[in-house]
């Protein structure tokens, strides 16, 4: 076997034909464009080097830049459309979540199970500063404006100048002179009957009449007058004049001698004859509270404590605002509601009560009604109370989840003013739930917007999203929320808390 040296010497001594040399020169160049066409398959690439052609290289070349360039604009786009996307099913997120707390709110607001208490309403009338006081519920720990006034300020009220032992047993006035017969000599006899507010002057009298032609002159004199006429008589017994009543009335009858000497100057002349003051009874006592008649009877109204229990029985009849009363030995007529106005008292006893109507120290406690309308027409109370009449109690609807605390009420259930920590009423503790389910729903709604961002950008939180439209920056938009402002619970003019009173 020959060695390699010698194998090349003889290939080297290989003479090639031009014909052979030519089919060689067209394989070699059929097997270059083969491994040219087969990098084109598998680059792409028509040209991938300067080698394969200058000019269209250098324009691929460039055309490859900006497509690169374009690409990256293309992502730069699909990036900001996430984002918006992001954006949008965040809103859509918030949307359904505003309308679930609107649906809460819808059912909070149907939802009538307040909780209430009745309690019964005092007629206390001595003290004016008892109240109703609120702590707790919407009022709040220290109470706030909540306070309700039981008693009016002041009522009307009238008593008796002197002590009230009810009405006199009927009798007649009468008085007794006892004294001379006759008149003496010189003297000129005159007499003033009084009998009430009525007068009677007798000058007819004179020197020289006996006892007998005395009174015949004095009972004429009565006779003869219009107001005295039937209503006194005149007898006269052994030089005794008796004056009398014809009929038992509350008068009292005078008897005054107005004899003078013939100098003019006063003289008894009926000797040693005297004068007694009476006073008849028609056994009642007549009076006239503003516009009612009352009458006490001696027979029934026997004493005080009588006396003001048929007044209160003729007076509750009626309907009158006003009552009797025992002040102390005295009889008292006051006011028993506080809308029963100016006091007045007339008829024929009304000079038994004082001149002065009393209208400072008597107070009276307000109605249910009056009560009711006062804590209902409140700015500070109606938000957070609500009043009504239950068949004359004090009704109170706690418009709060929280418990109201009252003050005033003793732990029997009666307003008495006075008592503290015996009265509370629940707080609704249904709208509680839906105060606290809207709440959470609040808090959501502030997560699902700090949630949608994309590549560190969150347009729900005020971000500014620029999109460049080409590789030399100059068509561009910058995409952002309203006026800049983030969308949150607070833009949107959610409330931080919910309680019932807003629900």
């Amino acid at each position: 076997m020959s060695s390699p040296k010698e194998w090349d010497v003889k290939m080297s001594n290989i003479n090639l034909t031009a014909a052979v040399r030519q089919n060689l020169l067209s394989l070699q160049s059929t097997a270059t464009m083969m491994a040219k066409t087969q990098n084109t398959l598998s680059t792409g690439n028509k040209v991938n080097s300067a080698l394969d052609n200058p000019s269209n290289f250098f324009t691929a070349s460039s055309l490859n830049s900006r497509a690169s360039d374009l690409g990256n604009l293309m992502d730069s786009m699909k990036s900001g459309i996430k984002t918006i996307e992001a954006a949008d099913n965040g809103l859509t997120s918030i949307t359904k979540t505003l309308e679930s707390m609107q649906s809460t709110l819808r059912q909070a607001r149907q939802d009538k199970s307040f909780e209430t208490a009745s309690y019964t309403l005092g007629t206390a009338t001595s003290y004016a500063n008892d109240n109703l006081t609120f702590t707790g519920g919407a009022f709040g720990a220290t109470g706030g404006q909540g306070t309700v006034k039981l008693m009016t300020d002041s009522a009307q009220s009238a008593t008796t100048s002197a002590n009230y032992t009810g009405p006199s047993a009927s009798n007649t006035a009468t008085v007794t002179s006892t004294g001379g017969a006759t008149l003496a000599s010189g003297k000129a006899g005159a007499i003033t009957l009084t009998y009430g507010t009525d007068t009677l002057d007798v000058t007819t009298l004179a020197d020289g009449d006996t006892s007998a032609q005395v009174a015949t002159k004095i009972q004429a004199a009565i006779d003869a007058s219009s107001t005295f006429k039937g209503k006194l008589t005149v007898t006269q017994t052994g030089g005794a004049f008796t004056f009398a009543a014809t009929s038992a009335e509350d008068k009292a009858l005078t008897i005054a001698d107005k004899s003078t000497n013939s100098n003019g100057t006063a003289a008894a002349a009926f000797g040693t004859q005297t004068t007694t003051n009476a006073t008849g009874s028609d056994g009642k006592d007549l009076f006239n509270i503003n516009g009612v008649d009352v009458t006490l009877d001696h027979s029934t109204s026997t004493d005080l404590a009588t006396s003001v229990a048929n007044i209160n029985v003729q007076l509750g009849n009626a309907g009158s605002k006003f009552k009797a009363v025992a002040n102390g030995t005295k009889l008292e007529i006051q006011a028993n509601d506080s809308t029963a106005g100016a006091l007045k008292i007339t008829g024929t006893d009304a000079s038994k009560f004082a001149a002065a109507i009393d209208d400072s120290n008597i107070h009276l406690a307000k109605t249910t009604d009056q009560l009711v309308n006062e804590i209902n027409n409140s700015s500070t109370l109606s938000s957070k109370i609500k009043a009504s009449n239950d068949n004359g109690k004090l009704r109170l609807q706690n418009l709060s989840t929280q418990d109201l605390n009252i003050g005033g009420v003793s732990s029997s259930g009666n307003i008495d003013g006075t008592s503290s920590g015996a009265a509370k009423i629940s707080g609704n503790s249904v709208r509680s739930g839906m105060a606290d389910q809207f709440n959470e729903l609040r808090d959501q709604l502030d997560k699902l917007a700090d949630d949608a961002s994309f590549n560190g950008i969150n347009l729900l939180r005020g971000d500014k999203l620029t999109i460049t439209f080409n590789e030399t920056g100059t068509s561009s938009i910058g995409i952002l929320a309203k006026n800049g402002k983030s969308v949150d619970s607070t833009t949107l003019g959610v409330p931080t808390t919910m309680e019932a009173k807003d629900l």
